[in-house]
């Protein structure tokens, strides 16, 4: 049997790195790895990064720098700490990881974690440090164990669950192609089994993950291929989830089956993350979006027919090169007619190796700020006049986590807004009908219905 060690991972950026932290867990668990919440305990730690936003390598190297200390102290002591940098810093800044930080062991990119236990020998076996940047997608999910509920696999009564990776889109200020590589799709038989098993281990709601997660084509048993539209009605229908999500969607990719999913398959939640970016033709251009404004607005009117209640949420980005006045005002405009429940709106910064890194008309910072400044006051209005329509509604609310207050719980909303409610402690990980009483900025107050 294994002795017990304790690892440590630090998570940044997306629900794919949640749901990939989770499967390293899993990974290790048989080397005897059980999870804590504390660094300086620990016997591993793994740093998984994201390289999407602004100076995340930076973030990586200065909390390396923290981390060596502990792992010089633990040497002193007559033992050793494991260090660990995955994720896409990893996979984009491997080598420049190594020379900056040769303290380092393990450097591994998203599509290698399958590959811990052989890193782990190697470093035993005292043989330097591990460079993992390999892209297989196929490989790693075929290697992989069930997920668990040690590794936080259904936390409370959610789970992640990841159907497709890498993007074939490029779009030209993002670097998830070069992190994250091609577009894989998972066999529809592995999804399935694996949504079932999230069932078994007491998850109620399953969002699928990828980074263009409406491109999913994969291919069934039966030599046919399964769209997205298609896998969310089997996993409805044999799985026993009871809420599906999924995220992040490609405007252009939304197919007449997922549109239409929206409207006939009760389990699917009437919310959807889908990411327009600038609301400038022109800018939509020079992004390489493959779409334009006026597509946006009729694929939102097309989804708003299927599913008369769905509510959008989206991503945003000023100050892109060459953004005029205009523009930013197309953008603005957008968002009036179309009016978002949430929204992640961003400065334009470069990322090296992209193609957005190298255009003329960098706009200045002090302007990316302004543009920035009025488009979050726009959405923020929108998301609270929302929240506030929802007062008097009835919902079923995903109890999963403890409230602030005693005797308080918190839920998600079919639109993922907060809820806070008063409930009985046996509630928690069950879906309550919830009269919602009060809309917030950022969340909602509900009070249950049957307890």
């Amino acid at each position: 049997m294994a002795l017990t060690k304790k690892l440590h991972i630090k998570t940044y950026g997306c629900q794919m790195n949640v749901y990939d932290s989770g499967r390293m867990a899993d990974v290790l668990a048989p080397l005897g790895y059980t999870q804590t919440d504390a660094p300086d305990d620990a016997d591993m730690v793994i740093l998984n990064t994201c390289h999407i936003r602004e100076k995340a390598a930076e973030k990586v190297y200065s909390e390396l720098g923290r981390l060596n200390l502990l792992k010089r102290r633990r040497q002193k002591e007559g033992g050793d700490v494991v260090l660990a940098v995955a994720g896409c810093v990893a996979q984009a800044e491997g080598e420049e990881v190594l020379r900056r930080a040769p303290y380092v062991d393990m450097v591994f990119g998203p599509q290698a974690y399958h590959t811990l236990p052989e890193m782990v020998a190697r470093i035993s076996r005292a043989s330097g440090a591990q460079l993992n940047t390999d892209f297989p997608s196929e490989i790693k999910f075929d290697h992989l164990p069930e997920p668990t509920r040690a590794s936080g696999a259904v936390d409370g009564a959610s789970a992640f669950l990841t159907v497709q990776e890498g993007c074939d889109r490029f779009c030209a200020f993002c670097v998830v192609p070069y992190t994250r590589g091609a577009e894989y799709s998972r066999p529809p038989a592995a999804v399935l089994a694996e949504a079932q098993h999230l069932r078994d281990l007491g998850a109620r709601e399953v969002t699928l993950l990828g980074q263009n997660v409406n491109s999913y084509h994969g291919a069934a048993d039966d030599g046919s291929e399964w769209r997205l539209g298609r896998l969310i009605a089997e996993i409805a229908e044999h799985t026993g989830i009871e809420r599906i999500r999924y995220t992040t969607s490609y405007p252009a990719d939304m197919d007449d089956e997922l549109i239409a999913a929206h409207g006939r398959i009760e389990q699917l939640m009437p919310f959807l993350h889908l990411p327009v970016q600038s609301g400038s033709d022109r800018v939509l251009k020079a992004m390489n979006r493959r779409h334009g404004a006026d597509d946006y607005r009729r694929l939102v009117e097309r989804l708003r027919t299927a599913r008369t209640d769905i509510a959008l949420s989206s991503d945003f980005i000023v100050g892109f090169p060459g953004e005029t006045d205009s523009d930013f005002e197309a953008t603005l405009a957008l968002v009036r007619d179309v009016s978002f429940v949430q929204a992640y709106s961003f400065k334009y910064s470069p990322r090296p190796g992209t193609p957005a890194a190298e255009l003329d008309g960098q706009i200045e910072e002090k302007l990316k700020e302004q543009r920035l400044a009025r488009l979050q006051d726009l959405l923020n209005t929108q998301q609270r006049d929302f929240n506030e329509t929802c007062v008097g509604r009835t919902m079923d609310v995903l109890l999963d986590r403890p409230g602030r207050l005693p005797g308080q719980m918190v839920g998600r909303s079919p639109y993922m807004q907060p809820v806070h409610a008063s409930v009985p402690e046996n509630m928690m990980g069950q879906i309550a009908r919830l009269t919602i009483e009060a809309g917030h900025a950022n969340s909602l107050a509900g009070r249950i219905l049957c307890p």
